[in-house]
C-alpha cells in the first residue's frame, strides 16, 4: 500500500500538489460555513431528568427559567429600593428592557408587590428577573448580550447590575474569545520561529504549515458535514486549530526527518521518498489511527459539547494523515535536495546514529532498575494530589475578580440571601394526589438550604404555610397543567457546587416520583452522566490502543506497557493540576485566578483524552524506530539506543512545538482555559522527555527479549493482519 502511494505521489508531484491545494481551498471555503451553524450550548445531558423538566417548563408550563437577573437601586444606601424616585427610575429602565426584541416577560420587586425576598439584605437593591422568548440557548444569549452591551452600570444616579445565567455565560464566552485571539498572537509567531529552528531551513519549515492547514481546513469540512445531522459546539474550533497544527507539525517532522535520513544514506530522491512513505508513512498512519480512536471516545459522553470534540478530533486525525501521506511526499519529490535551501541555522541537518539521545538510552539501560524506581517514585509523587481532587463545572468564578460578569455575580451573592434567579423545579404527574404534593412541599421547606417552596395553593417555609390569598409577589407563572403539577423551591446556595448536587439528591429522595429541574439538577446530571460513561470511554481507549499497537508491533507486552506509561504520565499531570488549580499554588507562574477548591470536569476530560492521544502519538514514533532496528537484526539494547536517537529529537521537538500552542492558553483569564492549556502542555512535555526518554528504555532493557513475545495464535494473527508491512 505505502509503496504504491509513494509511486503515485512521486510520478506526478505537481498534479498531486495542485489537486491537494484545490481540495484544501474548497474544503476551507465550504468548512467555514459550519461556524454560523455551531452551537454554544451542549453542556447538559439530553437524556437526564433535569433536561426533561426543562423541556416541560418550556413547552407545557410556558415558564422558562429567568435568563438574566438584574439588580436596580443604590448600592450602600439602606432601603433605597423603596424610595419612590428610585422606583420610578427602575420602572423606566424595566420599560426599556421590555422593548428589546426577544424579551417575553419581566418580574420585578416593584411589579410583584415589593416582596421582601426580592430585595437585598440592606434594602438598597430590588431584583428584576428577565425572561427571553427564544427556543435556543444561542438566541437567548444573543438577547442577553444586547441588553448587557446597551446597559450602563449607572443610569441617572441608579445602579444597574446585570447578572444571572445569561450574564455569566456572556462574560465567559466574551473573555474566552478575546483570550484565544491573544493566545494565537503569541503562539503562532513562536511556533513559526521554532519551526525554522527545528527544521533548519525555510523550505522545510514551510511544509508542516501546509500539512497543518490541510488538517484544519479538511477537519472544518468534516465537521460541516457532521453538523447536517447533529449539533456541533463552537468550542470544537479550538481543538481543530490546536490539534490540526500540532499533528501537522508532528507528522511533517517525522516524514521530513526520515527523508533527510534516506538522502544522507546516498539514495536518490525518488528512492528516498519511497522509503520514507514505506516507513515513516506507515508510522503516521498507525499513529493517526491510535490518536483518532482515542479522541473518538468522547462520543460516548452524553453532553453534545464533549461529543463535538470527538467529531473535531477524528476529522483532524483523518485529514492530518491525508496531508502527510499525499501532498507532503509529492512536495519532497518536487523539491528533492532543495529541501535544505534557505538555511537558517548551522549544524548537520541529517540525523546522526550517535548523539545525546543514544547516550541517554545507553546510560539508562546500564542501570535500568534504579532508573525505573527513581522515575516511578517521582511520577507517583506528582500524581498523589489527584487522590484529593474535587470536581465542578464552569460558573462565574472561572473569571478574574475584575471581570464585569464576575463582579456582578459577586454583588448578587453579597447582597441577596436567596438564589432567586436559579429556582429549583419539582414536577409531578397529575396522578400524584394534592395531599402528597403538599406533604413533599412541607418536607422540602424544612431543609436548611431551602428558603421557601412555592405551590399553586401558597408558600411553604420552615416556619409554616402561607395561603395564596394576600401573599405579595406571587409569581404569575403557571403551577399546574392538564398533565403535571409543579412546585418551585428557592435555595440559599450556589447551584453548580457540591452543595447543589447534594441538595438535588435530597429532593429526589423526598420526591422519587418527580422530575427535579433547575441549574443544580442540571449540574448534578451532567457530572453524573460523565462519571457514568467514563468507564466505557476508558475501556474503549484501552481496547483500541491494545489492538492497534499489537497489530503494529506483534507484541503482547509493549501495548500494555504503553497504556501503563500513558496512564502514569497522565496521572502525574492530573496531580499537578490538582495541586495548582484546586489548591491555588504557583499562581505566579500561571497568573492569578479564583481558587474554588475544585477542577472543571469537562476541561479535565479534554485534557485527559487529548493528552493520552498525543502520548500514544509519541509512543508509536518511538516504537516504530525501535522495532525497525530490532527487525534489522539489532539486539534490544542496540535497537532501543538507535531507535531513541533517531526519534528522540523528533518527539521532543514535536512536543515542544505543540506545548507552545497550548501553553499560550495559560495567558487566559478564564481558569478552565488556563488549566486546559497548562495541563496539556505539561503532560506532553513530561511524556516526551521523562517517560519516553527514561522509562521506556529502562523497562525495555528489563523486559529484554520478552518485549517481542506473543503466543503463537496471536503471532499468526499478526502475520496475517499486522500493520508492520
Amino acid at each position: 500500500m505505502f509503496k504504491h502511494l509513494a509511486t503515485a505521489t512521486s510520478r506526478h508531484p505537481k498534479v498531486v500538489l495542485i489537486v491537494s491545494a484545490i481540495f484544501v481551498i474548497v474544503a476551507g471555503a465550504v468548512g467555514s460555513l459550519v461556524i454560523p451553524r455551531m452551537s454554544s450550548a451542549g453542556y447538559s445531558d439530553p437524556g437526564s431528568d433535569s433536561y426533561a423538566a426543562y423541556d416541560l417548563l418550556e413547552n407545557e408550563f410556558n415558564s422558562p427559567l429567568p435568563h438574566l437577573s438584574i439588580a436596580i437601586g443604590q448600592l450602600g444606601t439602606s432601603d433605597a429600593a423603596d424610595d419612590e424616585a428610585v422606583a420610578a427610575q427602575a420602572e423606566k429602565i424595566i420599560a426599556d428592557f421590555k422593548a428589546v426584541d426577544g424579551v417575553s416577560k419581566i418580574d420585578s420587586y416593584w411589579s410583584l408587590g415589593r416582596p421582601v425576598q426580592m430585595k437585598s439584605t440592606d434594602g438598597s437593591l430590588g431584583l428584576v428577573l428577565l425572561y427571553v422568548d427564544a427556543k435556543t440557548l444561542d438566541k437567548r444569549n444573543a438577547v442577553a448580550r444586547t441588553i448587557i452591551d446597551s446597559t450602563p452600570a449607572q443610569i441617572d444616579g441608579v445602579d444597574v447590575i446585570v447578572s444571572g445565567a445569561g450574564g455569566t455565560y456572556n462574560g465567559i464566552n466574551k473573555q474566552i474569545t478575546e483570550d484565544i485571539k491573544f493566545a494565537e498572537t503569541i503562539s503562532i509567531p513562536l511556533t513559526l520561529l521554532l519551526l525554522l529552528f527545528v527544521f533548519g531551513t525555510a523550505v522545510a519549515a514551510g511544509m508542516p504549515l501546509f500539512v497543518g492547514v490541510s488538517a484544519i481546513f479538511g477537519a472544518l469540512f468534516g465537521v460541516w458535514a457532521i453538523s447536517m445531522f447533529t449539533d456541533v459546539s463552537v468550542f470544537a474550533l479550538n481543538l481543530i486549530t490546536g490539534l490540526g497544527l500540532g499533528l501537522g507539525i508532528d507528522y511533517a517532522l517525522l516524514i521530513v526527518n526520515r527523508f533527510r535520513e534516506e538522502l544522507g544514506r546516498g539514495k536518490s530522491v525518488e528512492d528516498a521518498v519511497a522509503e520514507t512513505v514505506h516507513t515513516a508513512g506507515r508510522t503516521v498512519m498507525v499513529s493517526g489511527i491510535a490518536v483518532g480512536l482515542t479522541l473518538s471516545s468522547m462520543i460516548m459522553f452524553p453532553q453534545p459539547f464533549l461529543r463535538s470534540f470527538a467529531y473535531a478530533g477524528v476529522s483532524v486525525c483523518v485529514m492530518a494523515i491525508a496531508g502527510a501521506l499525499v501532498p507532503l511526499p509529492a512536495a519532497l519529490r518536487l523539491f528533492g535536495r532543495r529541501i535544505d535551501s534557505l538555511r537558517i541555522r548551522r549544524g548537520d541537518l541529517t540525523p546522526k546514529d550517535d548523539g545525546i539521545w543514544s547516550r541517554v538510552a545507553r546510560f539508562v539501560m546500564r542501570r535500568p532498575w534504579s532508573t525505573t524506581i527513581v522515575t516511578l517514585v517521582a511520577l507517583v509523587t506528582l500524581a498523589l494530589p489527584a487522590l484529593g481532587a474535587q470536581f465542578s463545572q464552569v460558573d462565574d468564578r472561572v473569571l478574574s475578580k475584575n471581570n464585569p460578569a464576575a463582579k456582578a455575580a459577586q454583588l448578587f451573592r453579597d447582597n441577596f440571601s436567596s438564589n432567586e434567579s436559579s429556582p429549583i423545579d419539582v414536577i409531578f404527574t397529575r396522578d400524584v394526589s394534592p395531599a402528597r404534593v403538599a406533604r413533599v412541599a412541607h418536607e422540602i421547606a424544612q431543609l436548611p438550604e431551602i428558603v421557601r417552596v412555592e405551590t399553586q395553593s401558597g408558600i411553604y417555609t420552615s416556619e409554616g404555610f402561607q395561603p395564596l390569598a394576600g401573599v405579595p409577589g406571587w409569581p404569575a407563572a403557571t403551577m399546574e397543567t392538564d398533565s403535571h403539577v409543579r412546585l418551585v423551591a428557592i435555595s440559599n446556595i450556589s447551584s453548580r457546587t457540591t452543595a447543589g448536587m447534594n441538595l438535588t439528591h435530597e429532593l429526589r429522595d423526598l420526591a422519587p416520583d418527580s422530575l427535579v429541574g433547575g441549574a443544580a439538577a442540571d449540574y448534578t446530571d451532567s457530572q453524573e452522566g460523565i462519571a457514568r460513561q467514563l468507564p466505557a470511554a476508558l475501556l474503549w481507549v484501552a481496547i483500541a490502543t491494545l489492538i492497534v499497537l499489537f497489530l503494529f508491533t506483534g507484541s503482547v507486552l509493549l501495548p500494555f506497557k504503553a497504556i501503563a506509561l500513558n496512564v502514569l504520565s497522565l496521572g502525574s499531570a492530573m496531580g499537578v493540576l490538582t495541586w495548582m488549580f484546586q489548591n491555588g499554588n504557583l499562581q505566579w507562574l500561571t497568573g492569578e485566578y479564583t481558587v474554588t477548591g475544585a477542577l472543571d470536569t469537562s476541561s479535565l476530560v479534554i485534557v485527559a483524552i487529548v493528552t493520552f492521544g498525543l502520548s500514544m502519538d509519541y509512543e508509536v514514533f518511538l516504537l516504530s524506530r525501535i522495532k525497525e532496528e530490532h527487525d534489522a537484526g539489532s539486539d534490544t539494547t542496540e535497537a532501543v539506543a538507535l531507535g531513541l536517537q533517531r526519534s528522540g529529537r523528533i518527539i521532543t521537538a514535536a512536543a515542544l512545538l505543540l506545548a507552545v500552542v497550548f501553553a499560550a492558553f495559560v495567558t487566559s483569564s478564564v481558569t478552565s482555559i488556563k488549566m486546559l492549556g497548562f495541563g496539556i502542555a505539561f503532560a506532553i512535555l513530561l511524556d516526551a522527555t521523562v517517560v519516553r526518554g527514561l522509562l521506556v528504555p529502562a523497562l525495555m532493557r528489563i523486559a529484554g527479549r520478552y518485549n517481542w513475545w506473543a503466543p503463537r495464535p496471536l503471532r499468526r494473527l499478526h502475520d496475517r493482519f499486522g500493520l508492520s508491512d
